[in-house]
């Protein structure tokens, strides 16, 4: 697991055993999961209030091509 991105009490991380499609989670009061394609897409929340996933959302929208290339240094 690395920690690529903090911001607002969140921590986006990818697993670098993880599969396809290309992916984050994201931990904050809570764990959420967010597809990077074919577009930005919350997958499923755990434990995070509606306010805290729509601010995970919006984070991961923000770095999204950050987060892709990240993504493909670590799976290839």
């Amino acid at each position: 697991m690395v920690t690529v991105l903090r911001e607002g009490g969140l921590r986006v991380r990818i697993y670098t055993d993880d599969h396809e499609p290309a992916h984050v989670h994201v931990v904050g009061d809570g764990i959420a999961k967010v597809l990077l394609i074919p577009n930005v897409e919350l997958d499923s929340a755990r434990g995070m209030t509606e306010a805290t996933a729509r601010k995970a959302l919006r984070l991961v929208s923000e770095n999204r091509l950050f987060l892709l290339e990240k993504w493909r240094e670590l799976h290839g």
